[in-house]
């Protein structure tokens, strides 16, 4: 792990994430590693649609506050303990946009939230991971549910 110095950890926006994110905080300080976060907003579904335009940039809009807002929440939070953390917010196909970031980013190692999903999560977020997990050109670190459970702020 000495060769990691460019950490990123993706936001899906469940309830698990916000304990990732610390736990990808914890790992940042202990290997003087920057850190990112990501989210992207998945647009995919909007293709093939005929919706009227401005109803389409009042979602986009609303989606992209409340992004902001859960963002600026998590790296508030570590800001006031001195802690730099790069916020990335894209729009697109996840999969694609956060392969793009880590090549842009150079990033070395990812993390991620890895639990069973409920049939209403796997709908609206998908299985992402496994898609990125099979094209991912860097190290991973997957933080299961278990660990999330016994999580206490610190690694």
């Amino acid at each position: 792990m000495e060769d990691v110095r460019k950490i990123l950890v993706v936001n899906w926006m469940t309830q698990y994430c916000q304990k990732t994110f610390h736990y990808a905080v914890s790992l940042s300080a202990k290997y003087g590693a920057e850190l990112s976060i990501i989210h992207v907003i998945d647009t995919l579904w909007l293709q093939g649609w005929n919706l009227p335009t401005m109803s389409q940039e009042e979602s986009r809009e609303k989606d992209m506050k409340k992004v902001n807002a859960e963002l600026d929440y998590l790296i508030g939070s570590e800001a006031k303990k001195g802690v730099k953390i790069k916020k990335i917010i894209k729009e697109g196909d996840p999969i694609e946009e956060i392969l793009k970031v880590i090549g842009e980013e150079k990033i070395d190692l990812v993390i991620l939230r890895a639990h069973e999903e409920s049939r209403i999560e796997h709908f609206l977020v998908g299985s992402s991971n496994d898609a990125i997990i099979r094209k991912m050109p860097c190290s991973i670190f997957l933080v299961k549910n278990e660990l999330l459970k016994k999580f206490n702020g610190k690694c």
